[in-house]
């Protein structure tokens, strides 16, 4: 079957940091020799006795990363690792759970340690929800009480929704509900879901329930002879290892690198795609910090983030071109810092203040200074470092407090976004991809390619200065964006914030329950902040019916709507999405008394559904153009018929990149 003995692609960053293992050894082998770990009848085993969610073990120099901060099952020294990357929503991960847990019977937690990864895929509108449920639960009541909160979410996968959460949680051991709640309120676990996504994309992960046998790749929903060959083979490899002297703590990070070393050429592996390092992109330099001559025949563009161990593995390899090429080859910088490195952009920010101050020089000075110091990247420590680089002390603390540089940053972003270099590090190597900490060999073998095509261009009368716009001017650029007609039913009368003579209509279809709808109300804020009188906002009423409050928030700002206005509906509509948790019709009514609505017209419109005729008429244009979730966004130049689409709660970036089209575009 295809893919069922791939390993992992190159490893990009996405993954924890090593950070040294809890030498606990000792320990278990008494608890062990209790019988504590196999008592009759016990289901779920901790990964080290004692072990829990913030701390204990990280296996994060693997090509696969785990640690303790992972939810898992058996033993931290069993020889053979499961990671699961899955979604709680979809319907074959549900499908494939009765074979894991034959799998786990089978070989017990002596032999075989499972470990879980969130991967809630796009089109699932409840699975990221619940990962972040799923997560906190971890956090706050451990391994146990996650699986326990796992099974039923896959047994009821219909009502997964925030009141089940609440529910599951309590049964599976979170005393606290109230701190439960206030987490998903403030989705506290939403980074380390963000981080799992990561972790899977730069191990090749594409759906779910995709699987790492000791970093072999098994794909899909795979029956339980397919478990066990894989199982069974690295189970004896492993065995062996340890009868040779490896520790058993270290038999999964020494395995997963084997079988990356092992694995066939991509292009001998059933089904699997080979790297492409031939395909030439035409990814800009723009006004970004440069290393190396305006002449160099080479030129290398790199995403990437100064906490991300990654990219700070790579230094070498980088250091050991630049000394061999010299100015054949010249760097250029995009920031890329990762949503879960929370010092990742205060750095970012350092870095361009220096650059600001004292030039290129200055930024590839600091550069140095932060990867070695990427251990403490606290605002002290980054201020200390940029001030040893010439900068302003005062300067650089406001570049970090405000923020100064995040315009920089936002374009920088989205060239990552329009070339999917969607970790870190990225190389383009005159256009040419090259994904992860690659070995030197590997940047070597292109450029001595990219050389030879730089010299024949020379010897046809292309200056030195042009060579890199001359070798890339073919290239791939960004793919167009997707464009949709405006719905011919689409009303005329709905909500609108914003003035009639904008450039650029918005409008959006939503739903006040959807969590992914209030976590893009910030950037629709920011947006009109942005750009002013240019943009306007037109709201459309989607009510999903997995939400069983939504359609009676849709009727609340309507009817707030058509008593007061645009004004007092984008009052009612703030209210609810800072409220999503209190949409119940009791509340709804509370915001209503606290606007001053007449309360009773207000009630005999919410009794009697007066605007569901207007709510449909939202739905029925979404249908036609196609949009089955939410939230989903046209983008629409003035006076234009077609717009730009914008699918999910994306971030400032997409927007900002079609609405500048749509702004030139505007007749």
């Amino acid at each position: 079957m295809a893919n069922d003995m791939n390993v992992f692609s190159p490893t990009v960053e996405g993954k924890s940091m090593k950070t040294g293992f809890a030498m606990l050894g000792f320990f278990l082998c008494f608890l062990a020799g209790m019988g504590f770990m196999w008592m009759l009848g016990q289901r779920r085993v901790s990964a080290d006795a004692g072990a829990t969610a913030d701390g204990g073990w990280d296996d994060g120099d693997s090509p696969v990363p785990i640690s303790s901060k992972d939810p898992n099952w058996g033993k931290r020294d069993a020889p053979v690792t499961v990671v699961v990357y899955s979604d709680f929503q979809c319907p074959f991960c549900s499908k494939v759970e009765t074979t894991l847990q034959q799998v786990r019977e089978t070989y017990g937690p002596d032999k075989l340690r499972m470990v879980w990864k969130n991967n809630p895929l796009p089109f699932h509108p409840n699975a990221k929800p619940a990962a972040e449920a799923a997560q906190g639960v971890f956090a706050m009541a451990g391994n146990d009480a996650f699986w326990k909160f796992h099974d039923t979410a896959f047994k009821n996968q219909g009502l997964l929704s925030e009141e089940s959460y609440a529910k599951w949680a309590q049964e599976a051991g979170v005393k606290d509900a109230v701190a439960y709640k206030a987490g998903l309120d403030s989705h506290k676990w939403s980074d380390k879901v963000d981080r799992d996504l990561y972790d899977g994309k730069a191990a090749g992960v594409q759906g779910t329930p995709s699987f790492f046998v000791n970093g072999v790749f098994i794909n899909g929903a795979q029956p339980f002879d397919n478990f066990k060959k894989t199982i069974d083979e690295e189970l004896k490899k492993a065995e062996s290892k340890i009868a040779a002297g490896t520790a058993k703590t270290r038999v999964y990070v020494e395995m997963t690198r084997e079988n990356k070393k092992d694995a066939p050429a991509a292009k001998d592996q059933e089904g699997a795609k080979e790297e492409d390092t031939t395909t030439v992109f035409k990814v800009p330099v723009g006004n970004s910090a440069v290393l190396g001559s305006s002449n160099a025949l080479v030129t290398i563009v790199e995403f990437s983030d100064f906490q991300c161990p990654f990219c700070s593995k790579v230094e070498p390899a980088l250091k050991s071109v630049r000394d061999k090429y010299g100015d054949k080859v010249r760097f250029v910088w995009k920031n890329e810092p990762l949503p879960f490195h929370n010092r990742a952009e205060p750095a970012a920010e350092v870095a361009l203040e220096v650059r600001a101050e004292k030039g290129d020089p200055g930024f590839w000075d600091v550069h140095d200074r932060l990867f070695a110091n990427q251990s403490d990247l606290s605002d002290d420590a980054l201020v200390k470092l940029g001030t040893a680089a010439g900068a302003n002390a005062d300067k650089l603390k406001k570049a970090m407090s405000d923020h100064v540089y995040k315009k920089v940053l936002d374009a920088d972003s989205e060239v990552a976004e329009d070339f999917e270099a969607t970790g870190t590090p990225h190389f383009f190597i005159n256009g040419r991809r090259l994904v992860g900490a690659q070995p030197e060999e590997k940047f070597e073998k292109i450029i001595d390619e990219e050389v030879g095509k730089a010299h024949d261009l020379l010897a046809k009368g292309t200056k030195a200065t042009d060579l890199y716009a001359a070798l890339t001017q073919d290239g791939k650029g960004p793919p167009e964006p997707e464009k949709k007609d405006l719905p011919k039913s689409l009303p005329a009368n709905d909500p609108v914030h914003g003035s009639a003579d904008a450039k650029v209509t918005i409008h959006e279809w939503s739903d006040f329950q959807c969590p992914f709808c209030g976590r893009v109300e910030p950037t629709v804020s920011q947006i009109l902040k942005e750009y002013g009188g240019k943009v306007r906002i037109v709201w459309h009423d989607f009510p999903l019916p997995m939400h069983e409050n939504a359609a009676m928030a849709s009727e609340a700002g309507r009817e707030a709507y058509k008593q007061k206005g645009s004004s007092a509906f984008f009052a009612i509509h703030d209210k609810m999405f800072s409220n999503q948790q209190q949409l119940k019709r009791e509340d709804l009514d509370g915001y209503a008394h606290d606007m001053n609505l007449d309360m009773d017209r207000w009630k005999s419109a919410l009794d009697g559904s007066a605007h569901s005729a207007e709510i449909d008429a939202d739905k029925k244009a979404a249908n036609e153009d196609g949009i089955a979730g939410t939230p989903a966004f046209l983008v629409v130049p003035a006076k234009s018929a077609q717009g730009y689409f914008i699918n999910g709660a994306q971030p400032y970036s997409k927007f900002h990149k079609v609405i500048e089209r749509a702004i030139a575009e505007a007749k």
